[in-house]
């Protein structure tokens, strides 16, 4: 077997078992989520993906909105719940942040092996991830607002979001 067909096996079968978003995190501004499944799947012009700032909602295969960290993270910019005309998401919802606990997969995490590295506690303007000197960050969940630019920044994809 040639290396090129070995790397192909490997990959295919590392591909079954890569990690996957737990459950889709829904964008903020709501309070009933049911609304995105009585709502969303027929809203046409899906107004709150375009206008997101930071390019993070994106829809699924059931017409519902989520949110993708792959790339950045939520401003809380308004935009999204401003122009829902369906009033799933809406400003005057009490909890205006993403309904989601953020951990460190400290098996993931480079800071965890005692590598240096602190992407996540610079992109964290909440000062929410505390280390302890320089190595094994943790997360202030009583402080994070699950804003996902901790995760977007993570080289290894060590931060984890759930509902």
């Amino acid at each position: 077997m040639s290396d090129m067909q070995r790397r192909e096996v490997f990959s295919s079968f590392a591909s079954k078992f890569k990690k996957v978003e737990n459950s889709a995190i829904r964008p903020p501004y709501n309070e009933d989520v049911t609304l995105f499944h009585q709502e969303c799947p027929n809203c046409e012009d899906k107004p709150c993906v375009t206008v997101c700032e930071e390019d993070i909602i994106k829809i699924d295969e059931e017409g519902l909105p989520y949110i993708s960290f792959q790339d950045s993270g939520c401003t809380y910019c308004d935009k999204c719940a401003v122009s829902c005309g369906k009033g799933v998401l809406n400003l005057t919802c009490k909890d205006k942040f993403i309904k989601a606990t953020v951990s460190i997969v400290t098996s993931e995490c480079l800071a965890w092996k005692e590598v240096v590295c602190s992407s996540c506690l610079d992109a964290c303007d909440e000062r929410a991830i505390k280390f302890f000197g320089m190595f094994r960050p943790t997360i202030q969940n009583d402080i994070c607002t699950s804003c996902g630019f901790c995760r977007s920044v993570c080289p290894t994809n060590a931060l984890a979001f759930k509902l």
